[in-house]
């Protein structure tokens, strides 16, 4: 299980999905996703690593849930 920040609040997430998984969720490219998230379109990920980050499970199904309705 995994942990982060969000708006002062650690909140506790099952999964931290890497580039592919959020290309094959959204069915977006990893261009769009990136110039999104400069934007302020789409969530920013958070750091998993030195040179890794992520996106918490929650957070794209939300933003997922957001576009559908």
């Amino acid at each position: 299980m995994h942990s982060y920040i969000q708006r002062g609040v650690i909140i506790m997430d099952t999964k931290i999905y890497r580039i592919p998984a959020i290309m094959e969720m959204t069915g977006l490219s990893r261009s769009w996703i990136y110039l999104a998230v400069s934007k302020g379109e789409f969530p920013k990920p958070i750091k998993i690593g030195k040179r890794a980050i992520g996106w918490p499970e929650s957070v794209i199904k939300e933003w997922i849930q957001g576009k559908v309705q």
